[in-house]
This record gives structure tokens, C-alpha cells and sequence, in this order.
């Protein structure tokens, strides 16, 4: 009987080459005594940024950039398509190639410089301006970044409302109903206290603004603490409840409406707000205030989730509520308080519109701004600095693409294909690395991702 063939025994050469630069980063890693994980990339705290809370922010905030360039770049192949000189030019494509990428490059660079000069001004028109010393020139040439800061103000706060949220394991989806909660509280007091003294008068309409928006976002948090109720589906029906509330409190059922609107109108709207943001720059220019308070509030947050102790049990229970609970937290009570502060962000944007754009409380108040907050959360990564970076954006493709329209033909849709690309991007985190060829990143510490979606 033969004993069996020995198995060969690995060879002394095999595998001393120099090691790969993912073998080193792991040796580091160990070395370091951090447990490593790769993050997958379907989970939510991928797609809203809540696991990249131990990057450094310029590489939290790699991929939300290159989500942008690359839809710009499909954009630009959406302005040759949309531009009928570019189409003539590539119908003779072989015959004249270059013509035909000249005629697009132009076409590209027309719409893109009429997007941005529309939104943040001509540089050479501000200078020359500027040297004028004529305050009418100076107030022209500053309009259209005046028009974008206007536009970013309100989107800085709803973001931060949602972005606040994320960080908590929630996804609130309630931020519109939480500013139109907000704006009810700040209208009334706007228009009832006219004969306060300007500043304490405008305090009080945004305090009331965040108080309204803080009960409102309390209500889904106390729902979920109690009863285990989905914040999703909470704040998609309070939502529908704060539409309909304000057709109710302005209409002629029970007597109410004549409270809201001016006396003897029939017509669904409120009395307006008699007291505003101060402008910045004059008359001719809309920018306000306002401003200083989103910037302020984005650096609360920062503060908060940063540097308290509640802000570190806000992050721990949106990693992991089971072990925050182990640890001695209530996620109960951290579900209501961060519902209600993100109610709070909110209300303070439909205060916001109240001192400012739009004074007047009415059916259909704000539309649309608390859903644009979900998508700016997701592009900033649920960070602060991320969330007034991404409502810039936005403001400059709104407020821009007025212009391009005007000046190109090309259709102001544009910009909303344009934004969701850039939301489709974010949310697909690894087609951007695979466009890129970006390494995916090895995060310190357990998987981290928000338990408010899943569970």
C-alpha cells in the first residue's frame, strides 16, 4: 500500500514581490489597530453619506463633485443635440469633422456661459460697473448673484432639516409639511404684532417659524418612539395634513378665514407679513439677511453634531440604535428630539419666505422646496458645509438657467435634467468610481448606515 503524494508546500519565492497598494493600505490598517470594513454600496448610508463621517470632507465630498462634472458633461451632449446649428454641422460630419466638434464646442460653451453669467454675474460687467461708480450699474451687475443667494437661502435650511435627519438614522420626507407648519405660526404673529418694534417683530416671526416647524417634525418622532411607526410614512401624511390645513384655516368654513385674510377678500390668501429682512445692498437688490441666518444655522448644526453631546448621540443612534441602547442612550428620545430639530431647520425656511420672498401665506406655499431638501442632503453627504455648497448649486442652475433659455433658446428643462443626473449619480455612488476608476474607500469601525430605511 503507497502512502499518498504529498501535497506541494508553497513556493519560497511565491508572493515576495513588492505588495499591491491595497495590501499596504490594509497592513497600515492593521498596523493601526482600527478593524476595517468596506461599506456596500446599495446600503443608505452610502447613498446619504452617513458612512463617510470618519473621511476627511474633501473625500466625503469626491464623489458628489464628480456626480456633478459628469452631469454637466452629459448635458453639454444634450445642448449639441438641442442646437440647431451644432445638428447642421454633425449632418456633415465626414465632410467636415472639425467643423462639425467646432460647432458643438461653441454651442456648449454659449449655453454654459449664458448658465453661470446669469447666475453669478459677468466678471467683466462687475468690474466696469464697478469703475462706473453709478450705484444703478453696480446694483445690475450684482443682480443675478444677488438672485442666486436669494434662491440658496431657503434651500440651505430645508436641506439642513433633512441632512440633520440622516445623521439621526431618520429619513424625514416631511420637510415641506414642517415648513408650511412653520410658516402658519410665523404668518400669524407677522401679521397680528405690527406694532412691535421692527427687529423684536421679525425675531419673533422666526422663532415662530422654528417653533411651528419643530412641533410639527416632534409629531412622527414622538410616533416612532412609541409606537414604532415609520417616519416615512408619517411625514409623506403630514405632509398632505399641512397642504390641507392652510386650504382650511384661509377658506370660509367655521368662520376662520376671517382671521387669515384681509377684511372683506374673499381671495385664499393670508394677511402678508408686515415685517421683512433687511437688503444688504439697497433697494435694487434682493439679497437679504436671511442669508446670515441659514449660514448660522448650518454652523449650529456643525456645532451640534460635532461638538455635544447630543449631536454624538445623534450619530451613534443613527449608526447603530441597538448598541447606542446598550450604551445607556434613548433612541426614543433622540427620535423626537431630532425630529423636532429638523422641524425646526424647516419652519425656519418657510420663515423665511414669509420676511422675505413670499409674504403672503397661500394654498400651495413653498411648493416643491422640501422635496428639493432631499435631494441637496443627499448631495452634501448629509454634511453642513455640503448642504449650503449643493443649495448653491441648485440656486445657480435656477436662477442661470433663465438666462441660457433667453440667450440660447435652449430649454430651461435642461437644468432639471441636469439635477437629476447629479441626484441619479450621488445615489450610485459606484458608477462614479467605475466611470473615475476611483478606488473604493475602506471606512474605520462597524458598517455604518442609516437604520431609520431599513429598520
Amino acid at each position: 500500500m503507497t502512502d499518498d503524494p504529498e501535497t506541494p508546500g508553497p513556493d519560497p519565492d511565491e508572493g515576495t514581490g513588492p505588495p499591491s497598494s491595497q495590501e499596504e493600505d490594509e497592513a497600515e490598517e492593521r498596523s493601526s489597530g482600527e478593524v476595517t470594513a468596506t461599506l456596500p454600496e446599495g446600503t443608505l448610508g452610502a447613498i446619504t453619506g452617513v458612512d463617510t463621517m470618519k473621511e476627511p470632507w474633501y473625500r466625503a465630498l469626491l464623489v458628489p463633485a464628480l456626480a456633478v462634472v459628469t452631469a454637466l458633461a452629459i448635458g453639454a451632449i444634450i445642448v449639441v443635440f438641442s442646437d440647431q446649428q451644432a445638428l447642421s454641422a454633425w449632418s456633415s460630419f465626414f465632410a467636415d469633422p472639425l467643423g462639425a466638434l467646432r460647432a458643438s464646442g461653441t454651442a456648449v460653451a454659449n449655453a454654459y456661459s449664458a448658465l453661470f453669467s446669469g447666475a453669478l454675474g459677468s466678471p467683466r460687467q462687475i468690474v466696469e460697473a464697478i469703475q462706473s461708480g453709478d450705484s444703478l450699474e453696480i446694483s445690475r451687475a450684482f443682480g443675478p448673484l444677488s438672485e442666486t443667494v436669494v434662491t440658496a437661502t431657503p434651500l440651505i435650511l430645508a436641506g439642513l432639516s433633512v441632512a440633520l435627519g440622516f445623521r439621526a438614522g431618520l429619513f424625514n420626507i416631511g420637510a415641506q409639511g414642517q415648513i408650511i407648519a412653520g410658516a402658519i405660526l410665523g404668518s400669524v404673529l407677522g401679521f397680528t404684532l405690527g406694532g412691535l418694534p421692527g427687529p423684536v417683530h421679525l425675531a419673533l416671526v422666526v422663532a415662530g417659524g422654528f417653533v411651528g416647524g419643530a412641533l410639527w417634525g416632534a409629531i412622527p418622532g414622538f410616533l416612532k418612539a412609541r409606537t414604532g411607526a415609520h417616519e416615512v410614512i408619517t411625514t409623506i401624511m403630514l405632509n398632505f395634513v399641512a397642504a390641507l390645513l392652510v386650504d382650511y384655516l384661509l377658506a370660509d368654513l367655521g368662520g376662520i378665514g376671517t382671521f387669515f385674510r384681509a377684511e372683506g377678500s374673499s381671495t385664499p390668501l393670508a394677511r402678508p407679513v408686515t415685517v421683512a429682512y433687511p437688503h444688504l445692498a439697497g433697494s435694487h437688490l434682493r439679497i437679504h439677511a436671511g442669508i446670515f441666518v441659514a449660514l448660522a444655522a448650518a454652523a449650529a448644526v456643525s456645532w451640534l453634531l460635532n461638538r455635544t453631546t447630543i449631536g454624538f448621540e445623534f450619530r451613534a443612534v443613527g449608526a447603530n440604535p441597538d448598541a447606542a441602547r446598550t450604551a445607556g442612550m434613548s433612541p426614543g428620545w433622540t427620535y423626537v428630539v431630532a425630529m423636532a430639530l429638523a422641524g425646526g431647520l424647516a419652519g425656519l425656511a418657510g420663515a423665511n419666505q414669509l420676511a422675505s420672498a413670499t409674504p403672503t401665506l397661500s394654498p400651495g406655499f413653498a411648493s416643491g422646496l422640501g422635496f428639493d431638501a432631499i435631494a441637496l442632503a443627499l448631495l452634501g453627504r448629509s454634511r453642513p458645509l455640503g448642504v449650503v455648497l449643493a443649495a448653491f448649486l441648485f440656486a445657480i442652475l435656477r436662477v442661470g438657467g433663465l438666462t441660457m433659455q433667453v440667450r440660447t433658446q435652449i430649454p430651461i428643462d435642461l437644468v432639471t435634467v441636469i439635477q437629476a443626473l447629479v441626484i441619479m449619480f450621488v445615489a450610485a455612488p459606484a458608477l462614479v468610481r467605475g466611470i473615475f476608476r476611483i478606488k473604493a474607500r475602506r471606512l474605520a469601525g462597524p458598517e455604518a448606515f442609516t437604520k431609520g430605511w431599513g429598520g
